[in-house]
Order: C-alpha cells, then sequence, then structure tokens
C-alpha cells in the first residue's frame, strides 16, 4: 500500500509538473491556436494508440457503444476547453489564465447539482463564494490600458468557458465508470483530429525542426504520457491526495511564467489567486470554515 501511495505521488507530482509547462510550449510553438490543438491531438493518439494497443485495449467488447458516444462527447469538451484555454494566454498572461481555469471545481458542482443531482451544501456554497471574491480581486486587478483592459477581460473569459468545458468533460467521465482510462483518452485526442482537420492549414506548416519538436513534445508528453501518469496515480492514490497534489499545477505554471517571460502578478492579482486555489484547494480535500476554525484554535 505505502509503495502504491509513494509510486503514485512520483506519477501525480511528474503530470502535474508537466502540465505546467505546456502554456510555454503553446507561446513558442508559434502556431495559431486551432493548430497548436490539432498537432497535439494527433500526436497524442498516436502515443496513446501504442499504449492502448500495448495494455490490450483494442479488443472488441472492451467499450460499448453508448460509452464510446460519451468518451466522444467527452472529447469535444476537451477539445474545445484546450481551445479555450490556450487562447487566454495571450490576453491575460498563463499565471493567470491557469489560476482562472483552476474554478473547474465549482462548474463541475453545479453541473452536478443540475445533471446528477448532487446537493449543493453550505460549505460548497461558502468555497464557491470565497473562489468568486478571488475571482473579483483579479478582475479588480486588470491592467490601466484601455486596450489591455478589454483583452485581460476577454482572457478571463477565455480561461472561465474552458473551465466550464473542462467540467462538462469531467461530467462525461462520471458517465465512464470501468472504462480504460487510457482509451477513453485516445477517443477525445482522435475526436480532436476530425473536428480541427477541416480547419487546419496544411500549407503553412513549421518549416525547422525545433518548431515540430514543440509540437510533438505537445502530443507525446502533455498528451500521451501525460495521461499515463495521471491515470496511473489516480488508481493509486487516495482522493483527498489527488486533489493536494493537482495544485502542483497552477503553481507551476505561475512559476514557468514569471521565469520564461518576465510575467509578475500584481499584488491584488497574488491575492485573488491564492484566493481561487484556497478555495478549490477547500472543495477538493472536504474542508470546512468550521473545521478550520477548531483547527487554528487548537
Amino acid at each position: 500500500m505505502q509503495n502504491d501511495i509513494r509510486t503514485g505521488t512520483v506519477q501525480m507530482t511528474a503530470a502535474m509538473l508537466i502540465s505546467g509547462t505546456i502554456g510555454w510550449f503553446v507561446v513558442m510553438s508559434g502556431q495559431p491556436v486551432s493548430g497548436v490543438v490539432f498537432w497535439r491531438c494527433l500526436f497524442g493518439a498516436i502515443s496513446l494508440l501504442v499504449v492502448c494497443a500495448a495494455m490490450g485495449f483494442l479488443r472488441p467488447g472492451v467499450i460499448s457503444l453508448r460509452s464510446f458516444f460519451v468518451a466522444v462527447f467527452g472529447g469535444i469538451a476537451i477539445v474545445f476547453n484546450w481551445l479555450l484555454l490556450f487562447a487566454s494566454y495571450s490576453h491575460a498572461s498563463i499565471s493567470i489564465a491557469t489560476t482562472v481555469y483552476n474554478t473547474q471545481p465549482f462548474m463541475l458542482l453545479g453541473l452536478g447539482a443540475l445533471f446528477l443531482g448532487e446537493r449543493i451544501t453550505i460549505t460548497k456554497l461558502f468555497w464557491l463564494m470565497l473562489a468568486f471574491a478571488g475571482m473579483v480581486a483579479i478582475v479588480e486587478a486588470k491592467p490601466t490600458n484601455d486596450i489591455a483592459d478589454a483583452g485581460y477581460g476577454l482572457g478571463i473569459l477565455l480561461a472561465l468557458a474552458a473551465a466550464f468545458f473542462y467540467a462538462l468533460a469531467a461530467l462525461a467521465a462520471k458517465r465512464l465508470r470501468g472504462t480504460p482510462p487510457h482509451l477513453i483518452a485516445l477517443i477525445q485526442v482522435s475526436t480532436g483530429v476530425i473536428m480541427l482537420l477541416p480547419a487546419t492549414n496544411f500549407s503553412d506548416l513549421p518549416t525547422d525542426a525545433p518548431s515540430w519538436s514543440i509540437l510533438v513534445t505537445m502530443g507525446v508528453i502533455h498528451t500521451g504520457l501525460m495521461y499515463v501518469l495521471l491515470y496511473g496515480a489516480i488508481q493509486k492514490l487516495p482522493i483527498h491526495l489527488t486533489g493536494a497534489l493537482s495544485f502542483i499545477y497552477p503553481i507551476a505554471a505561475i512559476v514557468v511564467d514569471r521565469m520564461a517571460f518576465g510575467h509578475t502578478l500584481q499584488p491584488l492579482q497574488i491575492f485573488g489567486a491564492a484566493v481561487i486555489l484556497a478555495a478549490a484547494a477547500g472543495m477538493n480535500l472536504g474542508w470546512t470554515p468550521a473545521g478550520l476554525l477548531r483547527t487554528r484554535a487548537g
């Protein structure tokens, strides 16, 4: 058991660190957002096809027709999620976009209440309101330039929309219990290839090896390897530890944004980001305000 937890912790940490660097690869690729997502899906599908074949997931009967279509729906949501998130980077910076994107648990909370009949408790409502307060702080810390203001607000809206589509994909995943997760990922990225194929400009492809290596890395490492590490970790770790380690992702993204592009958050943005991440932690880890007060008092 302890070996599983140690191995799972390493896998989850590696997966989140990989996720935290994807913004740098998106920006440095020099490709339009739709092109970046297409090549990520294509190279990701190739790598996941090899993984699924090796694990025996391509044989008939592994997935039902109904589950296949649910996975396709999740794939459509994932593709929109990537398109919107990557587009937000150029407007609100990688740091802010990634932090706002971590409102996903609250999107899933609302969808779960609407479609799965899950109850929204007072505690969950508290964390939701706290996250909203953090969002207000980030919005209020917008740049002073009028043009930048418009772009900054658009970036935040794009990141929020990306979080919504991620929540839709997570909702679909809840309907796929028992289906091999690597196969789900393969179906999702293959769906992305088909969706974006008509919009991809093959007459304006990268012309040098470094550009291609960035796109291949996003497909093989940020998609294929990351999914294998992530799902391997989820199978080994308790839920509370999975939730806690997931916060490596936004922290890594903020560090990469600072080191690679020199983007420094304003004090109010730092405060808002901390509030959002704290609220998301409270949701994921099952904290209660009363429990935190007791802990502090003790």
